[in-house]
């Protein structure tokens, strides 16, 4: 966990009210805190259609943060909350959220041609915590495209 305080949070300003306003906030946050430690932030919010779903209609993907942490490329997912009483915001992130997110940056490795170098997903969580400083919780490798690999019939064989 990382304490804030003093950095972008401060008393005299207007906190976030609407579930946007606090993603908003969060992902602001999330950026200040990832400069702090080293990470060079190369995009937020990138969106990109990743296919269809069942009825054929068009879905986009969106990976909120991408920045680089020395020479690995890392997708980052960012969940805020005002309060972690009954869940910590990681739990929003389920296996749904992780495949659209893993289908978009193959997408943006892709697009920018980055399919020799290393990469990750990581999550970020955030607990605003109303007047103290926020909770932030930065989980490296949260999860890894292994999962997502098509298994195919002759591998049983």
């Amino acid at each position: 966990m990382s304490d804030l305080s003093g950095s972008i949070i401060k008393n005299s300003e207007p906190k976030p009210t609407t579930s946007s306003e606090v993603g908003i906030f969060g992902e602001t946050i999330a950026k200040e805190y990832l400069k702090k430690i080293g990470c060079k932030i190369v995009l937020a919010n990138f969106k990109a259609p990743i296919g269809r779903n069942r009825k054929g209609v068009q879905v986009t993907g969106e990976i909120d943060l991408i920045a680089f942490d020395k020479n690995t490329l890392c997708f980052i997912e960012v969940k805020t909350r005002s309060s972690d009483v009954f869940l910590s915001p990681l739990s929003a992130i389920d296996i749904r959220k992780q495949r659209q997110i893993t289908r978009t940056a193959r997408v943006y490795r892709k697009t920018f041609n980055l399919d020799k170098i290393k990469f990750r997903y990581d999550a970020i969580s955030i607990v605003l915590n109303g007047k103290k400083a926020p909770k932030v919780e930065h989980k490296k490798g949260f999860w890894n495209e292994n999962k997502f690999k098509k298994k195919y019939w002759s591998d049983q064989f």
